[in-house]
């Protein structure tokens, strides 16, 4: 595929924008994309710890229950998942909370990658497309990289790492965009239906037609 000539922000350095479904190894795919003088920026990584925020602990209590919290007062993240995929009015709630913090979080690290020179900087953001209107970083990729992974293989993978019963991920993805709208605004899409190396092999594939080195 040719790549585009203009640049949303022609001041600013590579910019890169994962896209896939739940458990599709974006984030791996994130991290070889970035390289060693890249920056990844993983939104839920700086979720996580803006969950484990002190001031969030009373909210999450009175909207979850004294269940949300271990023994040691840390979140337990698998409490807040089953209930807020099932209730939209509190995911609402959960991300009136969250997504402001993460976004200023994501902003701050982007500051900060372009200060230290780095390139590309990837964004692997669950929500890139769907919240672009409020955060506006899916406009500021120079482009977008789907990684197109079949849907059995993610439930398996979510499955055998992180103990999802049999229809999570097409629980959560049910509320986002559908897969194949992304796979249509994506500039890139590497395909991740084999093995480790078999994907590494694509993204280095990709990253010598960016032109990184």
């Amino acid at each position: 595929m040719p790549l585009p000539t203009s640049s949303p922000h022609p001041s600013e350095p590579l910019i890169l924008g994962i896209l896939g479904g739940v458990a599709s190894g974006k984030t791996r795919v994130g991290m070889r994309l970035a390289g060693s003088k890249g920056c990844l920026i993983e939104a839920d990584s700086l979720a996580r710890e803006t969950l484990e925020l002190p001031q969030l602990a009373p909210l999450l209590v009175e909207a979850f229950g004294t269940e949300v919290l271990d023994g040691d007062g840390r979140v337990r993240r698998q409490v807040i998942a089953k209930r807020v995929f099932a209730d939209p009015a509190l995911r609402e709630t959960l991300e009136g909370w969250i997504h402001p913090r993460v976004r200023a979080r994501i902003m701050g690290a982007l500051v900060e990658a372009q200060a230290a020179g780095a390139e590309p900087i990837v964004l692997d953001v669950p929500l890139l497309l769907e919240n672009d209107g409020e955060h506006g970083l899916a406009r500021r990729c120079r482009h977008l990289v789907f990684v197109d992974t079949p849907a059995a293989l993610r439930q398996e993978r979510a499955t055998r790492q992180r103990g999802w019963p049999d229809d999570e991920v097409s629980r959560r993805e049910a509320t986002q965009i559908p897969l194949s709208h992304k796979r249509e605004r994506a500039d890139f899409v590497i395909a991740n239906d084999g093995g480790d190396q078999e994907l590494d092999d694509a993204v280095d594939q990709l990253r010598a037609q960016l032109g990184l080195t």
